[in-house]
């Protein structure tokens, strides 16, 4: 699925993803498979770029002429302050995971948020109206709160162990929504009453000492509920595995990643790559049976 069509030659526009570390990325993956399977003289490569010299590397993209950047952890807050324009919402956030490269500079974008909006809405589950627990209360906590507030989601609530940490996620969301933060003692009340529960942190991850474990009690999901979960190793988490039992529809980690990545290439581009070309290439790297 990543193999190019044709050789990288002097008119290849090139794109980098950078992070530290960055060779797990699954991004050179997805997009060049999206790149070959549209026709498209691009290719992405991953970038190792040492912590704190995010702003460095795009003022070096900028010099060689790359179209764009793709920026994972620790580079997210670095690359806003050596932006030259950034969209509202990184205004907001504080953190970009895009920039843009051209004359007009570096432009930050975001487009994590967005992505599992898409993801949800391409699954038949638009936030629009419902009620939403956030569990977790990090970056990705954050863009989705924005995200799904801007989507014009009801009532939501954020559950963190930190309250303070809850109540600054919290505070991203725009347009007057009610947003509540709590700790994580009685989120099970508040995910039994809501339609969507979204995971956030890393609990359930593989190789992590959350592993094997959900971070929502057990007993508390419905057969009409919404269950989210970020985490995409492995693709059914503890988490989604409980909601499939209780009969609940999922929406896994993948699909956000994918969605992010689709958003990705609208902006280097100005065309929307096949998602499903994404999804299938990430799979194959990841050796895992799409389910």
């Amino acid at each position: 699925m990543t193999d190019r069509r044709g050789a990288i030659g002097g008119a290849t526009t090139v794109v980098a993803v950078i992070g530290d570390p960055v060779g797990h990325s699954l991004s050179p993956v997805m997009h060049n498979a999206a790149f070959a399977s549209a026709g498209r003289d691009w290719v992405m490569v991953a970038a190792p770029v040492a912590a704190g010299q995010g702003a460095a590397a795009v003022a070096a993209a900028r010099t060689m002429g790359l179209a764009g950047l793709a920026v994972t952890m620790p580079h997210k807050a670095d690359v806003v302050a050596a932006a030259n324009h950034c969209s509202p919402t990184v205004e907001r956030l504080g953190v970009a995971n895009t920039v843009v490269l051209d004359a007009g500079g570096a432009t930050a974008h975001t487009t994590d948020g967005d992505g599992l909006v898409d993801a949800m809405v391409a699954a038949g589950h638009d936030p629009a109206g419902a009620s939403v627990l956030v569990v977790g209360a990090g970056g990705a906590a954050r863009s989705i709160v924005e995200a799904m507030s801007r989507r014009g989601a009801g009532a939501m609530w954020v559950a963190n162990r930190t309250i303070e940490r809850a109540q600054q996620c919290a505070a991203v969301a725009v347009g007057g929504r009610p947003v509540v933060a709590c700790g994580l003692d009685g989120m099970g009340d508040i995910a039994t009453a809501v339609d969507i529960v979204v995971n956030t942190t890393s609990v359930g991850m593989a190789g992590t000492d959350g592993a094997g474990a959900s971070p929502v009690p057990a007993g508390v999901l419905r057969a009409d509920h919404v269950v989210v979960d970020i985490v995409y190793h492995p693709i059914r988490t503890p988490l989604l595995e409980a909601a499939v039992a209780a009969g609940a529809a999922t929406v896994d980690g993948l699909a956000m990643l994918v969605y992010q990545a689709v958003r990705q290439q609208q902006l280097w581009t100005g065309e929307s790559p096949a998602p499903e070309v994404m999804r299938a290439a990430a799979l194959d790297a990841l050796g895992t049976a799409d389910r």
